[in-house]
């Protein structure tokens, strides 16, 4: 049977679809990017700050991204030639637009109309995947560790995996030690916020934006000695922190443009390689979109110099894929009983079976 992987993540670029197997072996069958309608998108980028009407805007916001779920799903299935019929289940992991695992009732809120979804594309879906791990104790964040473990891991190798969506979230997968993860902090979130500002593009296509600046030292010693990047794991963090009014504090206003971007990409590099600087890695793996950036490519290898720093394209997934494969091996993994949540990474009490059911 074929499971599909359905990913939206902090960035907010797209939907990511994928079709897998895993028998024996994960194996990625189709892929598909989906693009937002921009309305949704702006909608979406509306709710994961605080405003007002959230409620009026979140209702028909959840049913808009259901659909726009569906039409991926279905045009995922068209590309592949694979009927709706020989989907086991879909993995859904929603859109995040609040997690707050540090408040003093700690929540976590993805969104989407799981229901509808299920309706539309006439196959059973899995999500609501982190309030469970939240419920006992855990920072619901990140779950990707797990599946790093399932298939990137290799008992003689020290490795780590490090994802740069929108935030930045790394696996350590060192032998003979149990296995870690966590946010580092701003992976692409930042970047795409400041040149979007700047100049009305949503990403840096290419590093285009980020090569044309020179670094400021000063302006980088000011953004790492955010508290954040001080705390020790488990820890998770999102843009509902790390955003446009988090970096108005440092007046960037005061730079040249360029300059800022500049700074911003070592930012993400420098606290992905401090937050590995007490982990024997001699490989670093990265997926993401992160990895089309050659700016920010090219810092991790120059702040880990004693590390080899690839793609998982060379351990044989596509890095635009690997977190949308995640949650299609999370809801294999709901419906083979097997536990999803790490809580060595997590800090959850328990490991558990995660997710809900939504059938059509």
């Amino acid at each position: 049977m074929y499971y599909i992987g359905i990913m939206s993540g902090t960035s907010l670029d797209g939907i990511d679809l994928v079709l897998a197997s895993f028998s024996p072996q994960p194996k990625l069958i189709c892929s598909q990017l989906h693009p937002f309608p921009a309305d949704l998108k702006q909608q979406l980028q509306q709710l994961c700050q605080c405003g007002d009407n959230e409620i009026e805007l979140l209702g028909p916001t959840e049913q808009q991204l259901a659909y726009c779920y569906a039409e991926g799903v279905a045009a995922l299935l068209a590309k592949a030639g694979i009927a709706a019929s020989s989907v086991a289940v879909i993995g859904c992991h929603g859109q995040t637009i609040r997690h707050r695992p540090d408040s003093r009732y700690p929540f976590t809120m993805q969104i989407g109309d799981m229901h509808k979804l299920a309706m539309l594309c006439q196959i059973p879906v899995i999500a609501d995947f982190r309030r469970k791990d939240m419920a006992y104790g855990g920072q619901g964040a990140p779950l990707v560790p797990a599946f790093h473990q399932a298939i990137f891991q290799k008992p003689s190798q020290q490795r780590a995996i490090v994802n740069i969506g929108g935030i930045a979230n790394v696996t350590v997968l060192a032998s003979n030690a149990q296995v870690t993860g966590f946010d580092t902090g701003p992976g692409n979130a930042l970047l795409d916020n400041w040149i979007m500002l700047c100049h009305a593009r949503p990403y840096d296509d290419n590093g285009w934006f980020s090569s044309q600046g020179q670094l400021l030292p000063e302006l980088l010693s000011q953004l790492l000695a955010d508290p954040y990047f001080f705390k020790p794991p488990p820890k998770s963090t999102g843009r509902e922190y790390f955003n446009l009014q988090w970096l108005q504090q440092f007046q960037p206003e005061h730079y040249t443009a360029e300059d800022v971007q500049r700074t911003l990409c070592r930012l993400t590099a420098q606290s992905i390689a401090d937050s590995l600087s007490k982990y024997k890695v001699e490989q670093l793996y990265v997926c993401g979109g992160g990895v089309h950036n050659p700016v920010l490519m090219q810092d991790l290898a120059l702040l880990m110099p004693d590390c080899s720093v690839n793609q998982t394209n060379t351990l044989g997934v596509d890095a635009d894929w690997v977190e949308a494969m995640a949650f299609a091996w999370l809801a294999w993994a709901y419906q083979h009983q097997v536990t999803g949540n790490l809580p060595e990474v997590t800090g959850a009490s328990k490991a558990c079976v995660l997710g809900v059911p939504y059938l059509p």
